[in-house]
């Protein structure tokens, strides 16, 4: 048995030109390359042919999470420029809320350039229907991540605000700053609810025609939502897995989802992204909380980044599964919302996902690790053809379809 936390990071590296990494996406969604992993053999086609490789009667999960337009520049008036990266809400500390605030709201934050930023606030102007908005952006705790109050005048919504100010974050290791077009192509076609500062971008090769296929063939499409944070950038900087810090990140999940795969019983359930992925695998230690300690409180429900390695997990999948829909029935909640810091990685034993829609991922990274993890190590043979076959990687790259 993998001992997770020995896992040396240096054994999930590859070399990826740079030539290979895609800095633009494709005209057409799903004109993409589309890599075939099944039961170890592997083969191509194209991204718009999917539907014929998924079998009907499956459920397709995505994830509608939507990219909020979170980078917000300020000039000092010295000059200097400072970068605001808007994290996760902190006052109110509840993503539909503060979109909603009118007024000001507190944003946990990355600043760019902090060192420039000693004191006082900073201010910006721009119109929103052709009225003039003024924004204060004052910075009330220092740190590695800041804790940024924004205000404004005008009875605008703080997701008009970052509308009209803001920029979409695209991934850093594009290397270029953000262009008209990425406002489109950044996103999903079925993003729906704002919080992500990055796109579950194995969906960006879906598109009306490709989902309407799907549903013809009889594949079940449904939805969850998990608000991608910047720490999806984050690499793993120590030398084992043991010693890395796993980001926390939102997940929302209705009570219709948890009651469609009771029902599918663990046959043919597609996580597309490892959003999604990360998403269903953490109901089942969801399930598993609620099942040992039913009356526990919603806000004590947490997925910790090693409780899936740090005992035995004997439950069935489904009986967690119906262990948390009871849970939600009793406490009359249509939706649960609540946080994950699950790392997949070798020595996963997965409880819920049969098939993964994915991209390919950075060297060295806890995607690549997951990854690994789903096809029982053969992760080098997967990428090694990849790059033979003229795949292009990372967020506009290709994709892949996983089926152990």
């Amino acid at each position: 048995m993998t001992d997770t936390r020995n896992i040396e990071i240096a054994e999930y590296d590859y070399a990826l030109p740079d030539e290979r990494i895609a800095k633009y996406p494709l005209a057409r969604r799903d004109s993409s390359k589309l890599l075939l992993y099944k039961g170890g053999s592997v083969s191509q086609d194209t991204f718009c042919n999917l539907p014929e490789h998924i079998p009907a009667g499956s459920l397709m999960v995505f994830n509608n999470t939507k990219v909020i337009q979170a980078r917000l520049r300020f000039r000092k008036e010295t000059g200097a420029t400072i970068e605001i990266f808007c994290l996760e809400p902190e006052a109110p500390n509840d993503y539909q809320l503060i979109f909603q605030q009118t007024r000001e709201c507190v944003w946990q934050c990355l600043v760019g350039n902090s060192a420039r930023w000693k004191s006082g606030k900073l201010k910006q102007a721009f119109t929103i229907n052709g009225r003039e908005v003024r924004l204060t952006a004052e910075r009330l705790c220092a740190g590695a991540v800041n804790s940024v109050r924004f205000a404004w005048d005008g009875a605008f919504s703080f997701a008009e605000v970052l509308e009209a100010a803001g920029e979409l974050p695209i991934p850093p290791y594009l290397n270029r700053r953000t262009e008209e077009g990425d406002k489109e192509t950044y996103q999903t076609v079925y993003s729906k609810i704002k919080g992500s500062v990055a796109a579950p971008t194995a969906g960006l090769h879906f598109t009306p025609e490709v989902l309407g296929a799907l549903a013809d063939k009889g594949v079940a499409l449904a939805e969850v939502t998990l608000h991608v944070g910047a720490g999806t950038f984050k690499p793993v900087k120590s030398d084992s897995i043991g010693e890395h810090t796993m980001h926390e990140e939102y997940i929302e999940v209705s009570l219709s989802l948890v009651e469609a795969l009771i029902a599918a019983d663990g046959r043919g359930v597609v996580a597309v992204g490892t959003t999604s992925v990360r998403t269903l695998e953490s109901l089942y230690f969801l399930g598993e909380a609620v099942s040992e300690n039913p009356d526990i409180a919603a806000d004590e429900l947490f997925v910790s980044q090693w409780v899936p390695y740090e005992r035995e997990h004997t439950i069935a999948p489904v009986e967690a599964l119906e262990a948390l829909a009871a849970y939600m029935r009793r406490n009359a909640m249509e939706r649960l919302h609540t946080y994950t810091q699950i790392i997949i990685a070798p020595g996963y034993r997965y409880n819920i996902v049969k098939a993964i829609v994915t991209n390919f991922h950075q060297p060295k990274s806890t995607l690549l690790l997951l990854v690994s993890a789903f096809v029982k190590g053969d992760w080098r043979r997967i990428y090694d053809y990849a790059l033979a076959n003229d795949f292009r990687f990372l967020s506009y790259g290709d994709s892949s379809l996983l089926v152990p």
